[in-house]
């Protein structure tokens, strides 16, 4: 479904933003965010592939395809990566990271998609905050498979997306940074309500398969108000 066309969004303090990761979530972040976001970064050990991949996604005059070391001098800095790919990504450049915001999408699913990697008392965001002390670790997009990145809208209302962070200026950042996408953005409060976020995901995974909709699954509160939570 094609999406109405927005007015470019504006701010008074213009941060940088670098994606790193060419996979589903990866592609569907920079059709995305690209329309609003001017020179947005996206990041890769290979970046001379994203420049097809840009084209292709019809965002190439938005898009700048990096290697990471230059992606990592952006503000904000996206992960989209499978959780064990952003713990090794945390571990090698932690202290280029450092000062940034970081923005963990990954839930730390098995590889079957069964169970988690983590024990219930963590959740991926709390290990890579770990990792990333000099940083300002945001979750976000947890709670969203890629397809609904392509069409976010549902009977009940556009799919919600969750932010969290133990850092409030941070967490209203990354909530400023996604106000004109076609979601709902809440304010879900600190990072540890990460653990719930994941463990809800993938309740809606086995719920979507269950009943013959999948991977077409996201969440949305219903009685929430209609604007934007900040």
């Amino acid at each position: 479904m094609s999406q109405p066309q927005r007015p470019p969004f504006t701010r008074s303090t213009d941060r940088r933003i670098a994606i790193i990761g060419s996979g589903r979530m990866g592609r569907g972040l920079v059709r995305q965010l690209a329309p609003y976001h001017q020179g947005l970064l996206w990041g890769s050990r290979d970046p001379q592939r994203l420049t097809a991949a840009a084209a292709e996604l019809g965002v190439a005059g938005s898009v700048e395809p990096a290697d990471h070391d230059q992606a990592l001098r952006a503000d904000v800095v996206i992960l989209a990566l499978w959780h064990r790919d952003a713990v090794t990504f945390a571990d090698r450049y932690a202290d280029a990271l450092a000062g940034r915001i970081v923005v963990d999408i990954a839930n730390p699913f098995t590889d079957d998609f069964e169970d988690f990697t983590l024990p219930e008392t963590t959740s991926a965001a709390e290990e890579l905050a770990r990792r990333l002390p000099g940083a300002s670790v945001v979750g976000a997009f947890k709670n969203t498979f890629w397809v609904v990145l392509d069409d976010p809208d549902f009977p009940e209302g556009p799919s919600d997306v969750l932010v969290t962070g133990d850092d409030p200026a941070a967490r209203r950042a990354v909530i400023e940074l996604l106000t004109p996408l076609p979601f709902r953005v809440l304010d879900a409060g600190r990072l540890a309500n990460n653990r719930t976020i994941e463990r809800m995901t993938l309740l809606g995974r086995e719920l979507a398969v269950r009943h013959g909709h999948y991977p077409r699954i996201s969440w949305r509160l219903l009685g929430a108000a209609d604007e934007q939570s900040r």
